[in-house]
């Protein structure tokens, strides 16, 4: 089974805010605002990787080939609201014969016409994100994110193989964010 994935971002809010995590790395002014903005994404696109969760809500879509007979999926990206129930597509026609269920990670259940096909792609599309705005993302994490940015802040020169990459604090709470996987 071969699956790809692809994030598309709903909307163009920062998943930090730049006067906090200025104050957070040290910084007076706006000099160095463009940098610190890119530091600041780099550290998202980080911990979102680490511990496969979207910070800001964003599109996610799944796409399987040749899927197995599995008795369901547990979706790469969350957190998923149990509400939002992802659109699925088998070979381009709709499907619904699924549960569903959200939380940090999602899961589809696949019911019995499922197993009735015999599937070359399926296409899995559902919103995933703590919400549209910094201020939605976990206390945690956001601090997470501010602890990433400042270690490439400070590291801006280059590094040695041996040196610091990853902010042990980033680690330890991306960590409780991404699902055990088997």
């Amino acid at each position: 089974m071969k699956m790809l994935v692809d994030r598309t971002a709903i909307g163009t809010a920062l998943p930090f805010v730049l006067e906090d995590l200025k104050n957070h790395i040290r910084v007076d002014g706006a000099g160095d605002d463009a940098a610190i903005t890119n530091i600041g994404h780099t550290a998202a696109a980080e911990i979102e990787q680490f511990a496969q969760i979207a910070l800001l809500t964003q599109t996610i879509r799944v796409t399987i080939f040749k899927p197995g007979q599995e008795f369901g999926l547990i979706l790469p990206i969350g957190p998923v609201a149990d509400e939002d129930v992802p659109t699925v597509t088998i070979d381009g026609q709709a499907f619904t014969d699924f549960n569903f269920l959200g939380g940090n990670r999602p899961f589809i259940q696949w019911l019995d016409s499922f197993y009735r096909l015999t599937p070359t792609k399926l296409m899995i599309e559902y919103q995933a994100g703590f919400g549209q705005a910094a201020s939605d993302i976990p206390r945690d994490l956001a601090q997470a994110l501010m602890d990433q940015a400042a270690l490439h802040y400070d590291g801006r020169s280059p590094m040695d193989a041996k040196s610091l990459t990853t902010s042990p604090h980033m680690a330890r709470v991306a960590a409780r964010y991404r699902g055990v996987q088997v």
